[in-house]
């Protein structure tokens, strides 16, 4: 039977519910498919919560119906395993998981679709437990793993569907064009959207200098330089403070890069006071389903983790992503944000929270991306993605709106570090001066828009932001500062406004004049 002969049969028409673009997709693939009836690896694209389980799960259901043929497909984790499995029952596939307790199967048997891992079908098949003689096509979930190329040795007549949300290779030195003949781009994230099957994203990033951290032979950052980083307090005081300004009461995940900055993330919201679970690789089963389904239960629950809820794993409920990390990984990128993504009849839209520069880095998360161009040149690609240099030097730090509100008495607040530098040279100030200058206009704005000394100290605090951005600048200015002088100078400056903001209240409690003539002796009392 021809693809549409079975297209208009009774057959087809079986199964679950498929969405329109879902239905496309498939029947792209057979047509392609039916062109290439053997020795044809084909890969197919599809964003996070598009439905590539559903969508692979129909084409075993129809390709063993119209060819009677068996399918395999591959997943890289257990729960993905377990997962494929239960929705190949959904749709009346009679299917077999090969874990580590199958030893044997017996020849011939009734089942048409196996379900396995990749390391583990290898083993069986290297120890020649089963063969993939009678398998007519293999279905590779996460396809850019690439690791199914060491079962190419036993697979050499068959058809290769593989599935990704991202057709860019986890291993570097690995191109998914070298395996694969032709890609499939499906819906992009935006149409989706629009058409109501994600939610909606609303990001907000919180500039974080990484100029410290390393990379790996992975290409990705390393996880002590992540560390040392994001354990520092200055960093999960930036946390807590991003998760109290955009997601308190909403079901937080959030993702770090290494299980010690996640127990510290941990330690810290609660201290604070918050509920909050810590989830790693070294939990038993029993305990990570009892961490999840406090997760799933709790309304507004905080759940930290480290990379291991990127894949496998379903909730829906997620109102708010978290990005506590930094990553060069493409794939990385769209999987954390994908486990917010799913819609519910109440929830059209999600927060992420970007505390690694991963917006400068790769865009919004929903923005276009050449997926066909990614997979015909991933060198190009790789090559133009921004370092953390570049996106340092283009930083260019805008006070909030709502910050902005709270100096509404100060027509203008910008202070422009650069221009003030080369002034200074012009002159023949020495650079401090600029400096002491930024510190005067601070102190100005804070009083001119509070009416206490408190209330001008705790505007103070909400500049530590302002405050790190323009003596970062300060010191590019500069040429060479090592970054623990920068961290002083940063440390000192607040420490100073302080100081100054105490002594004008004291000295002018009814007026803001008076303070640039002041600077020289305030100077020399901090010294």
């Amino acid at each position: 039977m021809s693809l549409t002969d079975y297209i208009h049969s009774p057959e087809y028409k079986r199964g679950k519910q498929l969405y329109d673009y879902q239905q496309g997709a498939i029947n792209e693939i057979f047509r392609r498919l039916e062109d290439h009836p053997a020795r044809y690896n084909l890969l197919y694209q599809l964003p996070t919560g598009g439905g590539k389980t559903v969508i692979f799960s129909e084409i075993a259901r129809r390709y063993i119906e119209l060819t009677g043929k068996k399918v395999m497909i591959l997943t890289h984790r257990i729960e993905l395993c377990r997962q494929t499995s239960e929705m190949l029952d959904e749709f009346g596939v009679s299917n077999k998981v090969i874990n580590s307790a199958v030893r044997e199967i017996p020849v011939p048997n009734d089942y048409m679709c196996f379900v396995a891992m990749v390391e583990t079908l290898n083993n069986r098949l290297r120890d020649k437990i089963l063969n993939l003689d009678s398998i007519g096509l293999m279905i590779v979930d996460e396809a850019h793993y690439n690791s199914f190329g060491k079962l190419f040795k036993f697979y050499d007549k068959g058809v290769v569907l593989g599935v990704t949300a991202t057709p860019l290779s986890s291993n570097i030195n690995i191109r998914m064009k070298d395996n694969y003949d032709d890609l499939i781009v499906g819906e992009s994230i935006s149409s989706l959207v629009n058409s109501g099957y994600l939610a909606r994203a609303t990001t907000y990033h919180y500039h974080v200098g990484l100029t410290s951290l390393k990379v790996g032979r992975n290409g990705d950052y390393t996880v002590s330089s992540s560390e040392r980083l994001y354990n520092n307090h200055a960093m999960q005081d930036k946390l807590l403070s991003a998760y109290r300004e955009k997601c308190q009461g909403k079901k937080t995940l959030i993702f770090n890069n290494g299980i010690a900055t996640s127990q510290y993330v941990y330690a810290t919201f609660q201290d604070a006071g918050y509920e909050i679970r810590h989830l790693d690789h070294t939990h038993s089963t029993k305990e990570r389903k009892e961490i999840l389904d406090w997760f799933h239960e709790k309304p507004d629950a905080i759940l930290t983790s480290v990379s291991l809820l990127t894949t496998g794993f379903d909730e829906p409920g997620v109102e708010c992503i978290i990005l506590n990390r930094a990553t060069k990984s493409l794939t990385l990128y769209f999987q954390m944000i994908g486990r917010g993504s799913r819609v519910l009849p109440d929830k059209k839209e999600f927060m992420i929270i970007d505390l690694g520069n991963n917006m400068n880095r790769f865009g919004l998360w929903d923005s276009p991306i050449d997926w066909e161009e990614i997979f015909k040149n991933p060198e190009l690609y790789l090559s133009s993605i921004r370092s953390d240099e570049e996106i340092e030097r283009n930083y260019k730090y805008s006070m909030p709106d709502e910050l902005r509100a709270r100096f509404s008495n100060s027509e203008n607040i910008d202070f422009d570090i650069k221009a003030e530098h080369q002034k200074a040279l012009s002159t023949g100030e020495r650079p401090k001066s600029v400096i002491d200058n930024s510190l005067a206009q601070h102190t100005s704005i804070c009083l001119e828009n509070s009416s206490s000394t408190e209330e001008a100290l705790e505007l103070a605090d909400l500049l530590k932001e302002e405050v790190e951005y323009r003596v970062r600048v300060y010191c590019r200015c500069l040429s060479k500062t090592s970054e623990s002088y920068v961290k002083w100078l940063q440390d000192d400056y607040k420490r100073r406004l302080k100081f100054m903001l105490v002594k004008r209240s004291h000295e002018h409690p009814e007026s803001d004049t008076g303070i640039d003539e002041n600077v020289e002796q305030d100077r020399e009392e901090l010294d």
